[in-house]
């Protein structure tokens, strides 16, 4: 199920929100708990076995980590629940990957099992395992209770893509939290909000990008036009997305925390990766970075952990060669800033601008590649190379076609619309409801006409 979907909007959300804020506290975390398994099973029923799963082992290696913790056995508790999670993540995500590279390595003829990938397996893995690793650092203390536990991990708001809450975020609140109007109108603004920013934006621009790849027209330019306006997409859908999650956490009490800080506004590479996905980020900082090293050691080492790092990050986004090359092609460009490039753009604002932007272009076209062969031509297209010639009619076409949403997409990925609805909001305190309504509106008619509306990062 979407949250961007007719069934969502007008028949699970506002039903579940009745029956929460009916119930009395005791039973909310019940409701929670039911609803958000019950959202996981519209779309893939049969994985919610491997949740259920996931859930027990952290639950048990959690008791087991605390009942040991002074002693050595809790360091192998906490190993065999981290291989478990991990295992169940590498069975289903990474199996066939590892099988066709071993064919293609070897000759053999090793057959594919072909799996789907169960929706939100990366995050909410990710998240079992930093409460683990949080209760054997002696950070929080293991849940005693299994459905708050299951709350946790399963609560439907950021269960398919994020952002990924640590345990630690929100463990109070497990306990007690307050619903009031004022939340829930704050909550119900970022929803809509994000709302409108993946129907609106992220879908439209999402529809120029695959008429792009279906086209028999390409040019130069066209190349660079789809590389933009993907950039934008991914943006707009996943900062949308967590606009969502964040909205409806607030509605239920809860206070998750952000993950996108205009990550385009940035000077260098190292600062959006500072604004963008911060909760994924973070989470490889402190769970994988600082473990191995971080920069408390040789600058050989420090270098190696840096692209360690950034091969795991663009591993954990998917099972493909071109997710590899992504993660090394940042990890790359962060080491070199760090060894000497960032004193050089701190220079000019205007030249670390451009130079962010080409960068964050091609990662994204690398990102979006579906293997290494269109990567390369693509890539090697916007430089010139290839048999495309330097403009073309359909480029010119969806130009003038997409322009004033490229130009909208551009100017709201930065503060500025957010600044100029303080100022307006200030002089109408009707301004803003209307605006909210709008948005609903125009998101819905959308819906109805049945647009382009996947969330790119469910692949995740």
């Amino acid at each position: 199920m979407l949250f961007s979907s007719l069934s969502f909007l007008y028949y699970f959300l506002p039903i579940v929100l009745i029956l929460y804020f009916i119930v009395p506290g005791s039973m909310k975390n019940f409701i929670l708990m039911i609803s958000s398994l019950f959202f996981y099973a519209w779309g893939e029923p049969e994985y919610v076995v491997i949740m259920v799963v996931s859930i027990i082992v952290g639950y048990i290696t959690g008791r087991l980590i605390e009942t040991f913790y002074t002693k050595k056995y809790a360091a192998l508790f906490l190993a065999g629940g981290v291989l478990i999670h991990l295992g169940i993540l590498v069975y289903f995500k990474y199996v066939d990957f590892f099988i066709g590279n071993v064919n293609a390595i070897t000759g053999a003829s090793i057959p594919l099992l072909r799996l789907a990938l169960p929706i939100g397996i990366s995050f909410y893995t990710f998240q079992i395992l930093s409460y683990e690793i949080d209760v054997y650092r002696g950070k929080v203390r293991a849940q005693k209770n299994i459905l708050k536990l299951a709350v946790y991990v399963t609560m439907f708001p950021q269960l398919i893509a994020g952002p990924i809450v640590r345990y630690s975020d929100i463990e109070g609140q497990l306990d007690e939290r307050s619903q009031s109007f004022e939340n829930f109108g704050v909550g119900m603004s970022r929803f809509v909000i994000g709302l409108g920013k993946k129907i609106l934006l992220a879908n439209t621009l999402g529809e120029l990008c695959e008429i792009f790849k279906a086209s028999n027209d390409k040019s130069v330019l066209f190349f660079w036009l789809y590389g933009i306006a993907f950039a934008l997409h991914i943006y707009f859908d996943f900062s949308g997305y967590s606009d969502m999650a964040i909205g409806l956490g607030k509605i239920f009490g809860f206070a998750f925390p952000e993950n996108f800080n205009y990550p385009y506004i940035s000077g260098s590479v190292t600062e959006f990766w500072r604004r963008w996905h911060m909760s994924l980020g973070q989470w490889f900082r402190d769970y994988v970075y600082i473990p191995l090293g971080g920069s408390r050691c040789s600058k050989v080492r420090w270098l190696m952990n840096i692209l360690i790092v950034w091969m795991l990050t663009g591993l954990w986004h998917g099972a493909a060669w071109n997710f590899v090359f992504w993660g090394l092609y940042y990890g790359l460009l962060l080491a070199i800033e760090k060894l000497f490039l960032a004193k050089w753009l701190e220079n000019s604002q205007i030249v670390s601008h451009i130079y962010l932007v080409l960068t964050l272009i091609i990662g994204f076209v690398i990102f979006n590649g579906t293997d290494i062969r269109e990567t390369v031509t693509y890539i090697g297209a916007m430089f010139g190379f290839g048999d495309y010639p330097l403009i073309s009619s359909e480029f010119i076409y969806y130009v003038k076609s997409y322009g004033i949403l490229l130009v909208c997409g551009a100017v709201g990925a930065t503060p500025i619309v957010r600044s100029v609805a303080g100022k307006m909001e200030k002089k109408s305190i009707l301004l803003q409801p209307a605006v909210l309504v709008l948005i609903l509106l125009i998101s819905t008619a959308y819906l109805v006409d049945g647009s382009f509306n996947p969330f790119l990062y469910f692949r995740f």
